[in-house]
């Protein structure tokens, strides 16, 4: 697709609250070193890869944790796209924790934290391929470690675009990885059995023509048996 069927456009979706955007971006982050989701204080940035194209997405809360609003600045193919619903899935804007305010407010220990990081919404990747490699990539090392290759994952395989004359990077997508060697993630710095596991799923996914995305409607017994094919799930 043509970069010029890209043009920016703003739009405001409207949290269940409460919600706080920092503590969100800050649990999806899990490290400030993180190049992939950034964060400047007040607002919440990623490049996503979608149709072909990198498309850059800015996010800004306005409105306290009881009235919150985002406001998103993206760009997006003339046709319109799925923002909406990514940022919905990554943010857990939609998520209604009323319930667990409840009984946390009835645990002595557990209700000081909640009311510490209330408006925390359970964030989530906007791929379970990113999900699954980010698993991978951080097993039985430190998650700064994890955040490093992760991040050395994205700048030398995934998209990237100039914001403010500083590249960005997007997390790779599968037909990113599939071709590669295993020695290729290897010199990123991962073990030889999580640059195999990387490998050979990017080329299931794309071989196979699998949408890891049709789990969500499987039970939990069901999705578990799917995942525990894959090298490095389990």
């Amino acid at each position: 697709m043509d970069e010029n069927n890209l043009r920016p456009i703003s739009f405001q979706l409207k949290p269940i609250a409460p919600f706080r955007l920092d503590l969100t971006v800050w649990a999806l982050r899990r490290r400030s070193n993180n190049i992939v989701d950034r964060w400047d204080g007040e607002t919440y940035s990623r490049l996503l890869p979608l149709d072909g194209l990198a498309v850059k997405v800015a996010v800004t809360q306005t409105g306290p944790p009881d009235n919150p609003e985002l406001n998103i600045e993206t760009t997006a193919p003339e046709k319109g796209s799925n923002i909406a619903a990514i940022i919905e899935r990554m943010l857990g804007t939609s998520k209604d924790l009323s319930g667990f305010y409840r009984l946390a407010s009835g645990d002595a220990r557990l209700a000081p934290l909640a009311e510490r990081f209330r408006g925390l919404k359970p964030p989530r990747f906007p791929t379970l391929f990113e999900a699954l490699v980010n698993g991978i990539a951080c097993q039985q090392i430190t998650l700064s470690l994890g955040i490093l290759l992760l991040n050395r994952l994205a700048t030398n395989y995934g998209m990237s675009a100039l914001q403010e004359n500083t590249s960005v990077y997007a997390f790779p997508l599968p037909e990113d990885l599939a071709g590669l060697g295993t020695q290729d993630i290897r010199n990123l710095g991962l073990s030889y059995n999580k640059a195999r596991a990387i490998i050979e799923l990017a080329r299931i996914i794309v071989d196979r023509h699998l949408d890891l995305e049709d789990l969500e409607a499987m039970d939990d017994e069901t999705a578990v048996s799917h995942l525990l094919q894959f090298r490095g799930v389990g």
